[in-house]
């Protein structure tokens, strides 16, 4: 039986986010350079967002790259943000196929002209679809992005377009990069890594998190079952007891 017989479509979680980890420990394994285990991730992207696009599922996150990677070797970069060029422009018809919006969350001024240009255009081609939002964390992280809202609202306090005394926690996560998004239910990451890597640091306050030995290119729709079956056994409490829950 697939774990996909057993998902309760009535407790499925809005957002599913996903730290794709182990491409290149992948490939090191088979005896490729890197940027083989990357290549092949991208099949698991794919079946991913369709397999969660037909559960029900709103919002998938990824993340995709991170402000930290730009620290990798200008070789891996590179080959990094081409094929991220090469995948936009080939899953472009994915989206369409499976009326999937294409958002991204990120420093996107830091992408190369080549890339954002094929970013743009495929957010633009994607925007009227409703069956699901694919958010590509893209030059992201949460210590960048708590730094960008502090820094807009710092400006807003000096221009007096705001009373310090009215920031609360809903006017703080209104500023930040995913603001317009609510908060991810279920965290996964692949490769065995326990650990969340600057990632929605602010959004995961109470979010599950499911951590798989599977390195991301192993990843496949029927990971995403079962990670989904394993939330859906979980009780979420927001810092409430069980016997609150249960009366």
């Amino acid at each position: 039986m697939s774990f996909k017989d057993k998902i309760d479509q009535q407790k499925l979680p809005e957002h599913v986010a996903i730290i794709m980890d182990g491409n290149g420990r992948w490939a090191q394994q088979k005896g490729k350079l890197r940027i083989y285990g990357h290549r092949s991730g991208v099949k698991s992207v794919r079946e991913t967002a369709e397999a969660a696009a037909e559960l029900g599922i709103k919002f998938l996150t990824l993340y995709a790259f991170s402000t930290e990677n730009w620290r990798r070797p200008r070789a891996e970069v590179n080959a990094l943000m081409k094929l991220l060029v090469q995948t936009i422009h080939k899953e472009t018809k994915t989206l369409h196929d499976n009326n999937i919006k294409l958002l991204a969350v990120g420093n996107l001024e830091a992408l190369p002209d080549v890339t954002a240009k094929e970013l743009r255009e495929a957010i633009e081609e994607t925007k009227h679809h409703d069956r699901m939002s694919l958010i590509l964390a893209l030059s992201y992280s949460s210590r960048w992005e708590i730094t960008r809202a502090i820094q807009k609202v710092a400006k807003m306090a000096v221009e007096n377009q705001i009373d310090p005394a009215q920031i609360d926690q809903d006017f703080v996560g209104k500023q930040l990069a995913f603001g317009n998004i609510p908060d991810p239910e279920l965290l996964i990451r692949t490769s065995g890594e326990y650990r969340i890597s600057n990632f929605m640091l602010w959004q995961i306050a109470y979010s599950e998190l499911y951590f798989t030995p599977k390195l991301w290119p192993d990843f496949r729709r029927e990971d995403l079952y079962e990670a989904i079956v394993d939330f859906q056994q979980r009780e979420r409490r927001f810092g409430k007891t069980h016997e609150q829950l249960t009366k």
